[in-house]
């Protein structure tokens, strides 16, 4: 029979609650759970009232086990070794690419904590590029740096936090100033109960709006029924939901199927994010998009099936 977990009124290494520790790594509260009860791992104390507590290294390591399941690792495969481990696991599945010097350049003003120039250098990167190509390409590789460095320690939450909110702030700014009010198709965008994530809705709008589709945004966490009633209601063609990789694979493809039985036909569903980057099979009546390429390959098949009707 299990233990329960500990109780302790003065948890000097155990500092972490539940919604902290989801914040920090993006696991759900779901998924931790689940993990203690099937793997014995992370193992809570508790607090007077009974909530879950989580020591530094517990976060840590929920770190470094995020980065290689996003990598394609199983979670029973991994989760009993050390973090000693995991780290060797990281440096040897991680490529050794030099990051390009314009990023880098973004990065360094992040790291040295000088706010106007960080913002200067992406809205330069913006003027340079144009919406599209910033967004696939520098907002693209700067994601794919700061995921990495936060889960392993390289960069602090606060960091995190200011490059989201500047990332997000510059792409609501340059969605509003592109000339026009788009056409068809028109795409309601948002993301189901669970999933917080921001930055890869807005990347995806800021895509669509760039090749002149009409766009929809709900914001995150809009409830099926919601989601039902908000498409005649905006006379959408499409939804396009994002599923980041703190959603599991099952709970993303669980979604789409229950929102493809709510909406009619005619409604088409695009999915996409870092929980479905691995689906080997898209739910009936479903479209998977796992880059930026299937998404403006996406958008042009719908243009031509619409003129052929």
């Amino acid at each position: 029979m299990n233990s329960a977990p500990s109780i302790t009124a003065d948890p000097p290494t155990a500092c972490y609650n539940i919604a902290a520790v989801e914040r920090d790594t993006g696991l759900s509260k779901d998924t931790l759970r689940v993990w203690e009860r099937r793997y014995g791992f992370p193992k809570p104390q508790r607090d007077q009232h009974d909530e879950r507590l989580y020591s530094l290294p517990e976060l840590e390591k929920l770190r470094l086990l995020r980065l290689l399941i996003d990598s394609g690792h199983r979670p029973g495969k991994i989760i009993n070794q050390s973090a000693v481990e995991l780290t060797r696991l990281i440096a040897a599945q991680t490529p050794a690419t030099s990051t390009p010097p314009e990023i880098a350049v973004i990065i360094d003003h992040l790291l040295q904590h000088d706010v106007d120039r960080f913002r200067n250098a992406l809205l330069q990167a913006l003027m340079k590029q144009g919406l599209l190509r910033f967004v696939t390409e520098t907002v693209t590789a700067l994601n794919h740096w700061i995921g990495e460095a936060w889960l392993v320690g390289k960069v602090a939450i606060f960091d995190e936090h200011l490059y989201s909110e500047h990332i997000q702030n510059i792409l609501r700014n340059a969605i509003i100033a592109q000339p026009g009010r788009g056409s068809a198709p028109r795409v309601l965008l948002t993301s189901l109960p669970g999933e917080k994530h921001r930055i890869g809705l807005l990347m995806v709008e800021a895509v669509l709006t760039a090749e002149g589709a009409a766009c929809v945004a709900l914001g995150t966490e809009t409830p099926t029924i919601d989601i039902k009633n908000a498409a005649p209601a905006y006379a959408v063609d499409v939804v396009a939901l994002s599923f980041s990789s703190a959603i599991t694979q099952n709970a993303a493809l669980a979604g789409l199927t229950e929102l493809r039985g709510l909406l009619p036909e005619e409604v088409e569903i695009w999915g996409g994010g870092g929980a479905l980057a691995r689906a080997r099979k898209a739910p009936q009546g479903v479209l998977l998009l796992r880059s930026f390429d299937d998404l403006r390959y996406a958008l042009e098949r719908w243009r031509v099936e619409r003129r052929r009707r």
